[in-house]
């Protein structure tokens, strides 16, 4: 669990996962925007440096995402995430402006909002919900941990993560007590 900015970000349970999107982010571009780190399990400086074009096309939001690779942490590989039909409400209940260059402009409307003014939204809302335990991390740890838990191909997951390497991915994935007894209780011939 993570407390004081130390350890590792909280995965969010479903109960967490509702509460913050139906009464912690009442603004429509903080709900859009950490919408997209959990709908897209990408990492909140991708979220923040998204462009408009990367989401919207001439005829609303686009069927997928693009995650470029110079705003990635390895700045190596563009990602495309198909859009789920959640974010995609909440981006069309969002709806910037698409004159701009950024999807979640920066507090002058200049260059993109910052991802430590996101993370302080984001703490600010789970100290008025009484939510311990979460970062921005928190929605790319339960994203990719929900499609491991759905039984989603590693490979697949490491796709849409974009992580080199399966084991770098497994960190990321939270493996409950019950998994544990069960992957041994596998091994009855």
């Amino acid at each position: 669990m993570k407390i004081n900015r130390f350890g590792r970000a909280e995965i969010l349970t479903p109960d967490q996962i509702n509460l913050l999107f139906n009464e912690g982010f009442v603004n429509l571009r903080d709900r859009a925007l950490f919408g997209v780190c959990l709908y897209a399990a990408c990492r909140i400086n991708e979220a923040c440096t998204l462009a408009v074009n990367d989401v919207f096309g001439s005829n609303g939001v686009r069927g997928v995402l693009v995650l470029r690779s110079v705003n990635t942490k390895g700045k190596r590989d563009t990602r495309e995430i198909r859009v789920h039909p959640k974010l995609k409400q909440y981006l069309e209940e969002y709806n910037p402006n698409r004159r701009k260059e950024f999807l979640f402009p920066g507090r002058h409307g200049l260059l993109h909002i910052h991802k430590v003014s996101a993370d302080k939204i984001l703490r600010d809302t789970c100290v008025r919900l009484g939510i311990e335990g979460v970062s921005t991390h928190s929605f790319r740890r339960t994203a990719l941990t929900r499609m491991s838990d759905a039984g989603i191909p590693l490979r697949h997951i490491q796709e849409i993560s974009g992580h080199r390497t399966l084991a770098a991915l497994e960190r990321y994935l939270g493996v409950t007590e019950k998994q544990k007894q069960n992957a041994i209780s596998a091994l009855d011939f």
